[in-house]
C-alpha cells in the first residue's frame, strides 16, 4: 500500500505547546480533557507575522504534503524530476513551498538513523517556513520506520489491556523515537471502532469495537505524542470502522444513520478533539446518511464543516487521507478534487498523485476568487498555529542527536514488553497452558517462536503455506507432544495447516498474531491465544504465556461473530 492512511502491509498533553517531553517512566497515568489545550488556539504574534509576510504562492504551498524521491536531500532522483520538475527532495521544497512532506521506505526516503536525520534537517535547511515532517508510524501492520524504532505492538493489542496508559506510554515511546529522528508528526491514532470483522482495511489498527473504550485509548495516544513533543492525527472521519471495502482500491459505503454514527463512530473523534490532537484525517467513503449527495467525506462540506467543525467544534487541521487513493478519484480529475477538498473544509492535501495538476488547481481557485483569500489564509492560519504549537515554526524539531540513546533504548524496549505481556489474551481453552514435552512450533513465525522455547522444534511455512510445507508439519507433528500453530490473518492456506495439525491428533495451541478474528474460522485447536501482533515484544510475551512465565490477562477487544 502507498496511500498515507496505509493499508495491511507495513512497507511493499496538548499543552507542551512547546514541545517539551515528559518525564520517561513506564506508568503514565490517563490524561483528563482537562489537562490539556488545544493546538488550535488562537494566532500567536509570530503566526501572524508569518502569514503577513507570505506571498499567494507560498500559501497555497503549505496546503500541500507530497512524497519526495530519494534518501539525500539534495539528491537527483527521476520522479522528483517527473513530478515537480526538479531533481531533488530539496529542490521541490525550495520551488513549492510546501506545508510538509510525509515519508516512505518505499520512495527511498528511509534506509538508516543517520540517514533520515541528514535528510530531514536538509529538508528543513531548503523551506523558508519549516516543515511539519511525518509517517505513518501507527506500530503493529502500519511501521514505517520499522526495524529502525522500537517494535510497538499495534492498537488491537493495546486495546486488549484496557489500559490507558499503555495507549499513552506507546505514542510517547514513538513520538521520542520520531522527533530523534527528525520527525515532528505521526499520522496516528487510528480512531476507527472497527464493528466489521471482515473490514478489510482497518482491523488490527484499531483499538477495538467499544466506542468508548476507543474514544479513551484514542484521547490518551494523542496526549502520549504530545508528551514526546510531537503532532498527531486523529483518522478516518467520520470513521472507517464498518467497511467491506478497502478505500485504497474502491469507495466504501457506509448506511450508519444520523444517530448510529453519533453513538458509534464519532466519540473516539470527540476524544481526540478534546485532547487537542493537530490533526483529523478525512476516510474516502460515502455515508448516504450524512451527506445524500454521494461524494466521499474528504470532498464533503456537510461532512467536514458541517460535522466536525461544527458539531463537533473541531478548529484544528483536517487533512485528507492520500489523494492517490482510488476512493476520492472515482467522480472527480486530480485537479478538481484538490480545490473540492478545500471548499468542503481541508486544511492540507496529503499526497495528491499528480502534484503540479492539483497544486496549479488550487492556485487557479484562489486567483478565479472560487476559493477566497479569506478560506486560504484561514486553513493557512491552522497550519501555521499547528506549527507554533509543536516547536515546529521556530525549528526546534530538527533532529535531537540523541538517536543512538532513543531509539530501541533499553527503557523504549522495556515499556514495550510490558503492554506486549498485559495484551496476551486466552480466548479459549486456557487450562491447556503451559505446554509440556516437545513442542512443534509451525506457521507463518514458527521458527522465531520456537526459537524463544525449550524443547520445541520449528516447522515454519509462509503467510500462505504450501502443500508441502503442511504435510512436512504433518509428519514433524508426529515426533511432539504438542503442536502451537502462528497464524495472522489466516486464509484458507493456513486454516489448512490448522485443521492438519489437528488430525495428528496432537495438542493444538494457535497464537493469533494479528486481528482475533480469524479464530472463529478455524476449526480443530484445544487452545487459543490473541497476542495481535508479530513483533519480538509479543512473540515473547506469547512464549511467556506458553510456558506459564505469565498468566494471560487481556481482554477480547472485538467480538468473534461473523457479520
Amino acid at each position: 500500500m502507498t496511500a498515507g492512511c496505509a493499508g495491511a502491509a507495513s512497507d511493499a498533553p496538548v499543552s507542551p505547546a512547546t514541545g517539551s517531553r515528559a518525564p520517561s517512566t513506564p506508568a503514565v497515568s490517563s490524561p483528563s480533557a482537562s489537562s490539556v489545550s488545544p493546538a488550535s488556539t488562537a494566532a500567536g504574534p509570530s503566526v501572524s507575522a508569518t502569514l503577513a509576510a507570505m506571498s499567494l504562492e507560498e500559501k497555497v504551498g503549505q496546503l500541500f504534503m507530497p512524497v519526495l524521491y530519494g534518501s539525500r536531500p539534495d539528491g537527483a532522483h527521476g520522479d522528483n524530476q517527473a513530478r515537480f520538475g526538479v531533481g531533488s527532495p530539496a529542490g521541490a521544497v525550495r520551488k513549492y513551498h510546501p506545508g510538509g512532506v510525509i515519508l516512505f521506505p518505499w520512495a527511498g526516503n528511509i534506509d538508516d538513523a543517520g540517514q533520515i536525520v541528514k535528510l530531514t534537517r536538509g529538508l528543513q535547511k531548503a523551506s523558508k517556513i519549516p516543515l511539519i515532517i511525518g509517517a505513518d508510524q501507527e506500530n503493529g501492520v502500519v511501521s514505517r520506520l520499522s526495524p529502525l524504532v522500537t517494535d510497538v505492538p499495534g492498537n488491537m493489542a493495546i486495546g486488549a489491556t484496557r489500559d490507558p496508559a499503555a495507549a499513552r506510554a506507546a505514542a510517547r515511546v514513538t513520538g521520542e523515537e520520531m522527533r530523534a529522528l527528525g520527525l515532528n508528526f505521526d499520522f496516528a491514532p487510528v480512531a476507527d471502532v472497527n464493528v466489521n470483522p471482515a473490514n478489510p482495511v482497518i482491523g488490527a489498527r484499531s483499538y477495538g469495537s467499544d466506542p468508548a473504550r476507543v474514544a479513551t485509548m484514542v484521547g490518551a495516544a494523542v496526549q502520549g505524542f504530545h508528551d514526546a513533543g510531537v503532532g498527531s492525527a486523529a483518522k478516518h472521519f467520520p470513521g472507517h470502522g464498518d467497511t467491506r471495502v478497502d478505500s485504497h482500491s474502491g469507495l466504501p459505503v457506509i448506511r450508519h444513520s444520523r444517530s448510529q454514527w453519533e453513538k458509534l463512530d464519532a466519540p473516539p473523534f470527540k476524544a481526540a478533539a478534546r485532547h487537542g490532537v493537530d490533526m483529523v484525517m478525512s476516510a474516502h467513503v460515502v455515508m448516504p446518511k450524512l451527506d445524500p449527495s454521494g461524494d466521499p467525506a474528504t470532498l464533503s462540506k456537510p461532512i467536514l464543516t458541517g460535522l466536525l467543525r461544527k458539531k463537533l467544534g473541531y478548529n484544528g487541521v483536517v487533512t485528507t487521507d492520500a489523494l492517490d487513493m482510488a476512493g476520492v478519484r472515482e467522480k472527480y480529475g486530480d485537479a478538481e478534487v484538490a480545490v473540492r477538498a478545500i471548499l468542503a473544509g481541508v486544511d492540507l492535501l496529503l499526497m495528491p498523485p499528480d502534484f503540479a495538476k492539483a497544486h496549479g488547481a488550487v492556485l487557479s481557485a484562489v486567483k478565479s476568487g472560487r476559493i477566497s483569500r479569506a478560506r486560504l489564509d484561514q486553513s493557512v492560519t491552522r497550519l501555521l498555529t499547528l506549527k507554533a504549537a509543536r516547536g515546529i515554526l521556530d525549528g526546534s524539531v530538527a533532529g535531537s542527536g540523541q538517536v543512538k540513546t532513543v531509539l530501541r533504548s533499553d527503557e523504549h524496549r522495556k515499556i514495550v514488553q510490558s503492554i506486549a505481556d498485559r495484551s496476551v489474551t486466552a480466548v479459549k481453552g486456557v487450562r491447556g497452558l503451559p505446554v509440556k514435552g516437545d513442542v512443534l512450533v509451525t506457521g507463518p513465525a514458527g521458527k522465531r517462536l520456537a526459537g524463544m522455547l525449550d524443547r520445541a522444534s520449528a516447522s515454519g511455512t509462509g503467510d500462505t503455506p504450501t502443500a508441502a510445507q503442511i504435510a512436512g508439519a504433518r509428519t514433524a507433528a508426529t515426533r511432539a507432544d504438542t503442536v502451537v500453530v502462528t497464524t495472522k490473518d489466516a486464509g484458507p492456506a493456513q486454516a489448512r495447516l490448522v485443521s492438519a495439525m489437528a488430525g495428528t491428533g496432537k495438542k493444538v495451541v494457535v497464537v493469533s498474531m494479528g486481528a482475533p478474528y480469524e479464530l472463529a474460522r478455524l476449526r480443530g485447536h484445544h487452545t487459543a491465544l490473541a497476542v495481535y501482533s508479530d513483533g519480538d515484544a509479543s512473540l515473547k510475551a506469547a512464549a511467556k504465556a506458553l510456558t506459564g512465565a505469565l498468566t494471560p490477562k487481556g481482554v477480547l477487544p472485538v467480538g468473534l461473530g461473523a457479520r
